[in-house]
């Protein structure tokens, strides 16, 4: 048995390169992302391929290893050359994420330290990190000190804790569903629907509220819903607003419906995965004015906080309830409840291993400040606005309303033929000239662009070039 051990170490011993390997194998990942770094502003921002990578599955997962050149080369084919290029400031379609170098920094240290961060007994350091940058994300939007959260993958989960917060801070049993009621609008996120379903809160009574004619929720419609409800013997207990709609990135009126809710005794839940962070600036505060009402609320730091992908935030007004819907114990981790001065983020998630994901925050933070964040944030609302009123200087475009963030909807009407089929081939044309991406919607029936600025990387002269290919490409098919 000792020569089998030793023979198998021999081999596993490969998992540990040496500091000269380390060396050589960074010197090649280095390149490769500093080239493309330094190359950021000229790589299309989409690119359409036949193959569509699809040969990275002709090196399938094989005993031996190979060299680190050829794998970053297959990386380059296959995964970086075609389709969307989220790190392009051209990537002005869908709500795009961010990347900033310094995260990536941290995650690499992360990655290479492998702190367990959801434990505190196992990590206190870590789970400090983690509950200092949820602090501060509670203070900003103007959550009390008993706030309290969980950094999660994305808003999708996020959306999901959240909900199942709710359900049980009303104590809701399955026998209550078919008469509880949940109040949202048709502009809701998919991930909050799906939440709902995973939730088990699919039997519920769901209550489309009606828009205004800005795409938010009508909130004295709301009001009228909620009492009527009650006196059909139905139990609201959970209104969801939205702070920054995909489609439009419309603000639901989040002071009134904040009032609507503690008059009724719902649970006030915002989803601000998009949108949340620009209370870092004065003109997104006065916008967002109400959210900090809310009983839970949702944001992505990979959006508002240009952080990578898998970078989302719940919050909770009372992070009791958070651990009431959570907490679990198990025999094994008898020893994780030793000395432990904080939650552990497994208490309060529905987590328990998770990635250190306080550190690709923490480091930016740290490193340059928030003041660049804010300016970034601030930039993009102005450059919104910007779009919106420059595309109207241009014969053929209407536009949807004035910008409450940064989305602008706007479609061509040409002279002659169905306006829906132009803007199909319209944003199609855009799409592959490759230059900018854009987006396209369905609105009241129409097919609609979306405009959606949030790359760090999006500038004044981004929005120029969109608005001299939308030029183009709108003589190119009227031609």
């Amino acid at each position: 048995m000792i020569e089998k051990i030793k023979h198998l170490e021999r081999i596993a011993l490969q998992l540990e390169p040496s500091s000269e390997q380390r060396a050589l194998l960074m010197d090649e990942v280095l390149k490769y992302s500093e080239d493309f770094l330094n190359r950021i502003y000229q790589i299309p921002a989409y690119v359409s391929t036949e193959d569509k990578g699809k040969d990275i599955l002709l090196s399938p997962i094989v005993e031996q290893g190979a060299d680190i050149s050829s794998l970053i080369k297959l990386i380059e084919h296959n995964v970086d050359r075609p389709g969307l290029n989220p790190a392009s400031g051209g990537h002005l379609g869908y709500i795009p994420g961010g990347g900033i170098y310094y995260s990536a920094l941290g995650d690499y240290l992360a990655a290479v330290m492998n702190r367990f961060a959801g434990i505190f007994f196992a990590g206190p350091g870590a789970v400090y990190m983690e509950h200092m940058l949820l602090a501060w994300m509670a203070d900003i939007v103007g959550y009390p000190k008993s706030a309290g959260g969980n950094l999660t993958s994305g808003g999708s989960i996020a959306n999901l804790v959240g909900i199942v917060a709710a359900r049980d801070a009303h104590g809701l049993k399955a026998k209550d569903f078919e008469k509880s009621v949940i109040y949202l609008t048709t502009q809701a996120h998919h991930s909050v629907d799906k939440a709902i379903r995973i939730a088990g809160l699919k039997e519920c009574v769901i209550q489309d509220v009606q828009l205004d004619e800005k795409s938010r929720m009508d909130a004295d419609v709301l009001e009228r819903t909620i009492t009527s409800d009650k006196k059909k013997g139905l139990n609201p207990f959970l209104v969801i607003a939205s702070a920054g709609t995909t489609d439009t990135g419309s603000v639901d009126p989040m002071e009134m419906i904040g009032q609507i809710a503690n008059h009724h005794n719902l649970w006030f839940h915002v989803d601000g995965a998009y949108g949340a962070f620009f209370v870092l600036c004065d003109e997104g505060k006065k916008i967002l004015k109400g959210i900090e009402q809310s009983d839970s609320l949702v944001m992505d730091p990979h959006k508002g906080l240009f952080l990578p992908y898998g970078s989302g935030a719940l919050l909770v007004r009372d992070k009791q309830k958070l651990f009431d819907a959570f907490w679990y114990q198990a025999n094994y981790m008898q020893d994780a409840l030793n000395g432990a001065e904080e939650l552990s983020p497994a208490d309060i998630s529905p987590e328990l291993t998770k990635h250190f994901r306080g550190l690709r925050l923490w480091l930016p933070l740290k490193l340059i400040g928030v003041g660049p964040f804010r300016a970034g944030l601030e930039e993009k609302l102005l450059l919104a606005r910007y779009f919106h009123e420059k595309i109207q200087t241009i014969d053929g475009f209407e536009v949807g309303a004035y910008p409450d963030l940064s989305v602008v909807t706007y479609r061509y009407i040409p002279k002659r033929g169905n306006a829906d089929d132009f803007n199909e081939r319209l944003v199609k044309a855009v799409q592959n000239d490759g230059r900018v991406f854009i987006s396209s919607t369905m609105l009241d029936g129409k097919f609609t662009l979306r405009l959606a600025v949030l790359s760090f990387r999006t500038h004044l002269a981004t929005i120029d070039l969109l608005l001299e290919i939308l030029k183009e490409k709108v003589k190119l098919l009227n031609s």
